[in-house]
């Protein structure tokens, strides 16, 4: 039962912090039982520091704090009007490398931007989701317990200067784009229905909503 179902949880807006203390109980505490899940949320504004580089004794840029955390890649910032998805998912249940899952995790967003008329596509180097050479959506794992945590991070419409800032991922050619700067129409609520499907599609599984928040996570 645990392999056909997935549950996923749409936390709103969140503080990084407190989203990501709770990720790391629900893998710290998950077992043999545990469902896997996928949590929808966005971050007020932050940079976010993967292992890859750490610059040390930086605590903001600009007004805005910047954090050390656990996973994959290099810097990138969050804010209101970005989609994340944080995955997680014992890989080893669903039969798949860390690899794949990325793979699966390109897929599901090239397919929802293409449902909405956008030409997304991935790149083998350079891992992530790309339109018009520009950069849409940024990808960050790591793996613990067998188990996967952070996910990826899509920009719908959002502010973003903060870019600008930094050299996103850790490549000063990247430049970062949005959907608002394709179709004005287009909400975060429409992407993450699409993205539900997908999800449901790539993944194999049925997507379960599960509001219930558990006693032992950080309100």
């Amino acid at each position: 039962m645990q392999k056909k179902i997935i549950f996923f949880r749409n936390l709103g807006i969140e503080n990084w912090l407190k989203t990501v203390n709770n990720m790391n109980i629900f893998t710290n505490l998950r077992n043999f039982n545990t469902f896997d899940e996928i949590w929808f949320v966005e971050h007020y504004p932050i940079f976010t520091q993967g292992q890859l580089k750490i610059k040390e004794n930086i605590n903001f840029i600009g007004d805005i704090p910047i954090v050390k955390t656990n996973r994959g890649g290099q810097i990138t910032y969050h804010g209101p009007g970005q989609q994340i998805l944080y995955f997680l998912i014992d890989l080893k249940r669903r039969k798949i490398s860390i690899r794949q899952l990325i793979d699966i995790m390109q897929k599901i967003v090239i397919e929802t931007l293409n449902d909405f008329s956008l030409d997304a596509y991935s790149k083998k180097k350079s891992p992530g989701v790309y339109i018009n050479e520009k950069k849409i959506c940024s990808l960050g794992l790591r793996v613990k317990k067998g188990s996967t945590l952070h996910g990826l991070a899509l920009n719908v419409d959002m502010n973003l200067k903060p870019f600008n800032y930094i050299h996103p991922c850790g490549d000063i050619n990247i430049k970062m784009t949005q959907i608002k700067d394709f179709d004005l129409n287009i909400k975060l609520k429409d992407i993450r229905i699409i993205l539900i499907k997908k999800l449901s599609k790539f993944l194999k599984v049925i997507m379960i909503n599960n509001e219930y928040k558990k006693k032992q996570f950080i309100n």
